[in-house]
C-alpha cells in the first residue's frame, strides 16, 4: 500500500460507513441493539480472519510489542464502545441525525491529534474542521 492511495481508501471507508448506518437501521428492527452489535462483530471477525489468512498477511500476534498490544487493545475497546453507543442511538433515532453526530469524531480526532500526537493543522485545516463541526450540528439538530 502506498501513501498516494490513502484518499481512495478513505473515500471507500466513508461509503461503507454510510452503508453501515442504513443497513444497521433496517437490521435493528425488533432486535436489541447490543445483540445486533454482537452479530455485527462476529461477522466482522469472520470476514477479517478469512481476509488476513487468504491474503497471506497472517503473522503471530504474540510477536507484537507490548506497546502495540496496549494501543490495539485500547483501540478495540474504544471501537466496541463506539459501536454499542452508535447502535443504541440508531435504534431510537433517525439515521440522518445519528450519523452526522457520529461524524463529530472528525472534529475530535483533529483535537486529540493536536493534544496527543503533536499534529498542527494549518489555518485552512482548522477552518475545515470548524465547518465540519458546524455542518454536523446543522444536520443533526435541524428537526
Amino acid at each position: 500500500m502506498t501513501s498516494t492511495n490513502w484518499f481512495m481508501w478513505a473515500v471507500l471507508s466513508a461509503v461503507f460507513a454510510a452503508l453501515t448506518a442504513i443497513f444497521a437501521k433496517v437490521g435493528l428492527e425488533g432486535v436489541d441493539s447490543d445483540l445486533a452489535t454482537l452479530v455485527r462483530t462476529v461477522v466482522i471477525f469472520a470476514v477479517l480472519s478469512g481476509f488476513v489468512y487468504f491474503t497471506g498477511k497472517w503473522s503471530n500476534p504474540l510477536a507484537l510489542s507490548q506497546r502495540t498490544w496496549l494501543f490495539l487493545v485500547l483501540s478495540g475497546l474504544a471501537t466496541g464502545a463506539s459501536w454499542v453507543c452508535y447502535f443504541r442511538a440508531l435504534k431510537v433515532g433517525d439515521a440522518s441525525q445519528v450519523a452526522p453526530i457520529d461524524k463529530l469524531s472528525v472534529v475530535l480526532v483533529a483535537l486529540f491529534a493536536v493534544i496527543f500526537l503533536g499534529e498542527r493543522p494549518s489555518a485552512v485545516g482548522w477552518l475545515g474542521i470548524l465547518m465540519v463541526g458546524g455542518g454536523v450540528l446543522v444536520l443533526a439538530l435541524n428537526r
